[in-house]
C-alpha cells in the first residue's frame, strides 16, 4: 500500500513540561512527538478491513482478560494471551506503517520490529503503564476514532499530568523522557476504535543484537520541523458507535 501524502516535516517536536506555551497550556513532555494525517480516510479503510481478519483475543495480564483485543507481529515478544506463531513477522500489508514510524522518530523503518494491533470496543480503556524495559521507541498510529492519551509522573506527593487529544488517522512517538520517566494511558471511549502499535529494541534486545545495525532511538533525528501540532485539550466523546470487530455474524 502506497501511502497517499509526504510525511516529512510535519512532525511537532514538544520541549521541556515544566514550561507553558503561548496560550498558557503547559508544554507535553521532551520526547514527545504528533505527526497528523498520516493516513487517508481509503487508506485507513483499507488497514481496517486487514485488521478485521485477524484473530484477535482479549490483552491478557497476571491471568486478568482485559477489555480491549490484540494481535501482536515480530520479535522476541508474544503478548499474554496469544499463541507463539511459526511466523510472527510484520505483513508485507504493514509495512507501511513502519515507514510512517521512520518519518516521526527518524529511526530506520527495519528498527520497528514489534508491531502490536489492538481493538478498543466501547468503553474500552488502557491503564496506566511504562512500556516494558526492553523496548525503545515507542510508535502509535491511531484508527477509526479519537481518543485522549493521558501522560502523568511522579512529582513527590502527587503526579503531573498531561492529556493530549489524539485523531484517527495520525501518528505519535514516545521517546526519551517522556519514554523512560513518564507513564501513559488511553482514557476510555464510546466508540470503537483501533491503533497500531509500533515498538523499536533497546541495544542488545532486537534481531540485530549486537551488531553495527543495533538501532536506538538515541540516534533518532534531533528536530523535525513542525506545521501542526497536537492538542492538549481533552477528546470529545464520540456518537458513532460502530461494532467491535468480533461482531460480525
Amino acid at each position: 500500500m502506497a501511502l497517499s501524502r509526504t510525511l516529512e516535516k510535519r512532525s511537532k517536536t514538544y520541549g521541556d513540561g515544566g514550561t507553558a506555551d503561548l496560550f498558557g497550556e503547559p508544554e507535553l513532555p521532551d520526547g514527545f512527538h504528533y505527526l497528523p494525517d498520516v493516513l487517508s480516510p481509503a487508506e485507513e479503510n483499507a488497514f481496517v478491513r486487514q485488521f478485521e481478519k485477524l484473530p484477535l483475543k482479549p490483552f491478557e495480564f497476571h491471568g486478568y482478560l482485559a477489555n480491549r483485543r490484540i494481535y501482536s507481529f515480530g520479535r522476541r515478544y508474544v503478548f499474554a494471551g496469544q499463541e507463539p506463531r511459526a511466523d510472527p513477522s510484520i505483513p508485507d500489508y504493514l509495512h507501511p506503517l513502519t515507514e510512517i514510524a521512520n518519518q516521526i522518530s527518524g529511526m530506520p523503518a527495519e528498527a520497528f520490529e514489534q508491531l502490536m494491533v489492538t481493538e478498543y470496543a466501547p468503553g474500552a480503556g488502557i491503564g496506566w503503564h511504562r512500556d516494558r524495559p526492553t523496548f525503545d521507541a515507542i510508535v502509535g498510529v491511531s484508527f477509526l476514532a479519537p481518543c485522549t492519551l493521558r501522560l502523568r509522573r511522579n512529582a513527590g506527593t502527587d503526579w503531573e499530568r498531561r492529556f493530549v487529544h489524539i485523531d484517527p488517522r495520525s501518528a505519535y512517538l514516545l521517546v526519551g523522557p517522556v519514554r523512560n520517566s513518564w507513564q501513559h494511558s488511553i482514557a476510555p471511549m464510546d466508540v470503537l476504535r483501533s491503533s497500531v502499535t509500533l515498538r523499536s529494541f533497546r541495544p542488545g534486545h532486537g534481531s540485530k543484537a549486537g551488531g553495527r545495525n543495533d538501532y536506538t532511538a538515541r540516534n533518532r533525528t534531533a528536530s523535525v520541523r513542525t506545521t501542526t501540532s497536537a492538542s492538549t485539550r481533552p477528546a470529545p466523546s464520540g456518537t458513532d458507535a460502530r461494532r467491535p470487530f468480533a461482531a460480525r455474524s
